[in-house]
């Protein structure tokens, strides 16, 4: 005969085992998660693990993190699901996020007195308090939100979570004034290079309210809109690198043509630089490329070879086609030389560089940053070569293969 007692006893302690299972649950995932909060690439990356995965593996309805933001002094909130921020001023409508009565701390559950079942979590760092995490509470769970053991794991996330926010907000902080130094960089190298134009053209428009013979007035209108194409061209030139590459429109041509579009460019934009051709491109050769783009690099080493021969003299392009390296494929390989000074030996490692120039009297300091971005959008390479006597560049641009010619 059975013994009630008895089996009454092991029902009890089985359901204590069942309880037990049930309190130690959560904590493989919190640990899991404890790990990944430190790996976070990124803000919102971190934000995914404290509004979506931590509320799922404590088993609770929702969270929402608010970033403290030092410099307007208001909290931004980040709420479920999204990935910027949102700044919580006064008097503007706020976040939906449960009420808190219970405040986390040092590893305890602290009850505030107040209505709610959710509970608040200071992100402390070094530098104080860098965000706060609102978790909302176990409906079942009305007395303590947390168990002691989950208390304790969510503080060592609350840890680490800190830590990953105090660098993700530090390093976007630097972003930011590293931003702001190159914008101001730009910003004084228009002002100063917009300001010898501007003069020309208020000084020549003024003049020309008096009596002044015909030809002065050609002539001074004439180098009125020299200055004004030379804004245009500063203006491009800055919007070209600050809009970033990777934009061409290719079309495929005869290379001999291209080569000569190009030309025809220079001679037409530079007419006191002296070209001086080698081109040996063999007919039915194919180049499928952007020619705006590779006009604008040209373009930009032949001003380069003005300013720095004075104004005008002997500007040499070569073109041929050549194996590229590597068993690469066939390239348009353009080589241009000026017979100027050479660039300068301190800035040659850094030619390419934006805002890299010596001793120029006009121009952004972009001409060559553009150029090597729109050859490198190609999938060129472009290079300063070591010889002189002038300035000579080396360009080499892939060929299409089985393309035809437009």
């Amino acid at each position: 005969m059975s013994n009630p007692f008895r089996a009454l006893g092991e029902e009890r302690r089985s359901g204590r085992r069942k309880v037990a299972t049930r309190r130690t649950s959560h904590a493989p995932a919190l640990r899991q998660l404890a790990d990944a909060v430190l790996e976070a690439p990124d803000l919102a990356s971190l934000a995914r693990l404290l509004t979506q995965r931590l509320p799922e593996a404590l088993g609770m309805p929702q969270a929402t993190l608010l970033v403290w933001d030092r410099k307007l002094d208001v909290f931004q909130a980040l709420l479920p699901g999204e990935t910027q921020t949102r700044p919580l001023r006064p008097g503007e409508p706020g976040v939906e996020a449960p009420a808190t009565r219970f405040l986390l701390s040092e590893g305890q559950v602290l009850e505030t007195g107040k209505s709610g079942d959710g509970v608040l979590v200071p992100l402390m760092a070094r530098t104080g308090l860098v965000g706060v995490l609102v978790l909302g509470g176990r409906p079942e769970r009305r007395r303590a939100p947390l168990r002691a053991s989950e208390a304790r794991l969510l503080s060592a996330i609350a840890l680490r979570a800190s830590i990953a926010l105090e660098n993700q907000v530090y390093l976007r902080e630097l972003v930011s004034s590293e931003r702001m130094a190159a914008l101001g960089t730009m910003a004084g190298m228009l002002v100063h290079d917009f300001r010898g134009p501007l003069t020309v053209i208020r000084g020549y428009a003024e003049s020309l309210g008096q009596p002044l013979p015909p030809e002065t007035i050609r002539e001074r209108s004439r180098m009125i809109t020299d200055a004004v194409d030379r804004l245009e061209r500063m203006t491009s030139e800055t919007l070209d690198f600050a809009r970033g590459g990777g934009r061409l429109v290719r079309r495929c041509f005869e290379a001999a043509t291209v080569v000569e579009e190009l030309l025809g460019s220079v001679a037409e934009e530079f007419p006191s630089l002296e070209l001086v051709r080698d081109v040996a491109v063999p007919k039915g050769t194919v180049a499928c490329v952007d020619v705006d783009k590779l006009r604008r690099v040209v373009g930009n080493i032949a001003a380069n070879a003005m300013d720095a021969m004075g104004g005008g003299g002997r500007f040499h392009v070569s073109a041929r086609v050549e194996n590229g390296r590597g068993g690469d494929g066939q390239r348009l390989v353009l080589l241009l030389a000026d017979e100027g000074p050479g660039v300068p030996e301190e800035i040659r490692g850094r030619v390419f560089e934006p805002f890299v120039t010596k001793g120029k009297k006009r121009g952004t300091g972009l001409g060559l940053a553009v150029a090597r971005r729109f050859v490198e959008d190609h999938g060129g390479t472009i290079e300063l070569l070591p010889e002189g006597p002038g300035a000579r560049f080396r360009i080499a641009l892939p060929l299409a293969s089985g393309a035809g010619a437009a």
